[in-house]
C-alpha cells in the first residue's frame, strides 16, 4: 500500500521519464477522426544516466482515439541503449517505474519497469500493460550491459 501512495506521488510531480515522439506510422484508414497508428518514443532512464530507450506502442485513431475515450491495445516493444558513462545508483530499486503512460481512460497503462542483474551486470527493461480487473501477459524486454564508456 506504501508504495502505491509513492508511486501516485511520484507521478503527480513527473517522477517518472517524459517521452518524445520520434515518429508514427498509421496502421488504419479512419473515414472520421485520426487514423490508427504505431508512435515510436523515446525516453532516458530518469535514474540511470548513459541509458536511453525507445518504446513502440499502438494508438487508437477513430472519433473515440481523437477525443480520448478509446482503450490502446496492448502491443509494445522497447528497446534500450547505451549513450554515455553508466553508474549505478546505490539505492537502485528493482522492478522500478521508469515510464508510465496512460492508455485508457479506465485505468489502462503502459509501463517500463527496470531490474539491475548484478551478477551478469545488465539493466533490464520491461514493457507491459496494466488494467484494474485485467491486465496483458502481452509484453517485451531490453538488455543493456552495463560497460565502460570511451
Amino acid at each position: 500500500m506504501k508504495k502505491a501512495f509513492i508511486a501516485l506521488g511520484l507521478m503527480m510531480i513527473g517522477g517518472f521519464a517524459n517521452a518524445e515522439v520520434i515518429g508514427s506510422v498509421n496502421t488504419t484508414f479512419k473515414l472520421i477522426g485520426a487514423n490508427d497508428k504505431i508512435l515510436v518514443e523515446a525516453f532516458d532512464d530518469p535514474q540511470i544516466k548513459g541509458v536511453s530507450c525507445s518504446l513502440s506502442r499502438a494508438k487508437t485513431g477513430g472519433i473515440s482515439g481523437s477525443v480520448g475515450l478509446a482503450e490502446d491495445s496492448s502491443d509494445a516493444a522497447v528497446s534500450c541503449q547505451q549513450i554515455g558513462e553508466i553508474v549505478i545508483p546505490d539505492d537502485i530499486e528493482d522492478g522500478e517505474n521508469v515510464f508510465e503512460k496512460e492508455t485508457s481512460i479506465f485505468f489502462k497503462t503502459m509501463k517500463v519497469v527496470r531490474f539491475y542483474d548484478k551478477k551478469r551486470k545488465v539493466i533490464n527493461y520491461l514493457v507491459y500493460s496494466t488494467k484494474i480487473i485485467d491486465g496483458s501477459p502481452k509484453n517485451s524486454v531490453a538488455t543493456v550491459a552495463v560497460r565502460p564508456w570511451k
